[in-house]
């Protein structure tokens, strides 16, 4: 018998006492009955959360208001040296009006070897979950294909404060369409074998910069 045949088989035994016409409840059939949010907190303190748990992932964190977003973009990127900059197709123009690299725009022609030449993407994002210091995105225009943000070593990340800002997994989860391509982002990438050596840009960038941009 094959793992396939043996696991539809549990399926049958656990359908067993089901009557085949009965409606299919999949909202029901789960208990939603646990927390929201954990505490009770303000938008700034949310805000705050969540500046913490990423830098605790080893995210690199800084502030700005919709006014200075495009010196500070400016700033990062000449910081870092980059002559190309990765911009997706809906990325706001305004944001990269101060800076110089050459602009790499989001093809599906691409090659990973060709992505993995450019030096930093710039991207927007769907939501950020200050819980859990984790940045989602959906593919939205302003966020481009998934592995614009996975093959490039250095991901800058704006999010718009605090509309794009949630406490909870659960609040996030609200928000994101499930059909659509999404992505999970806690940190830069790294992962640790069996002895703990971390070692990171293994899956992704190995340095990660969020932009917290206010509308002030």
């Amino acid at each position: 018998m094959s793992s396939r045949d043996r696991i539809l088989g549990r399926v049958r035994r656990a359908l067993a006492d089901v009557p085949k016409d009965a409606p299919v409840a999949y909202g029901d059939a789960v208990e939603r009955g646990y927390l929201r949010e954990h505490g009770s907190r303000s938008t700034a303190e949310t805000v705050d959360l969540l500046a913490e748990n990423l830098a605790e992932y080893r995210a690199i964190v800084h502030r700005t208001t919709r006014a200075e977003l495009p010196t500070t973009l400016m700033r990062l990127l000449a910081e870092r040296g980059a002559q190309t900059v990765l911009v997706p197709p809906g990325l706001p123009p305004g944001w990269l009006a101060e800076a110089d690299p050459v602009r790499v725009h989001d093809r599906a022609a691409s090659t990973p070897q060709e992505l993995d030449r450019v030096d930093s993407v710039v991207t927007g994002c769907a939501v950020a979950v200050a819980e859990t210091g984790t940045i989602v995105l959906d593919g939205s225009p302003d966020q481009g294909r998934r592995r614009i943000t996975l093959v490039p070593d250095h991901h800058i990340c704006v999010v718009r404060v605090p509309e794009q800002v949630v406490a909870s997994v659960p609040q996030a989860l609200e928000r994101l369409d499930p059909a659509r391509p999404l992505t999970w982002i806690s940190g830069p990438s790294a992962t640790s074998d069996i002895e703990l050596d971390r070692v990171e840009g293994v899956h992704g960038p190995r340095t990660l910069e969020v932009v917290l941009m206010s509308g002030e």
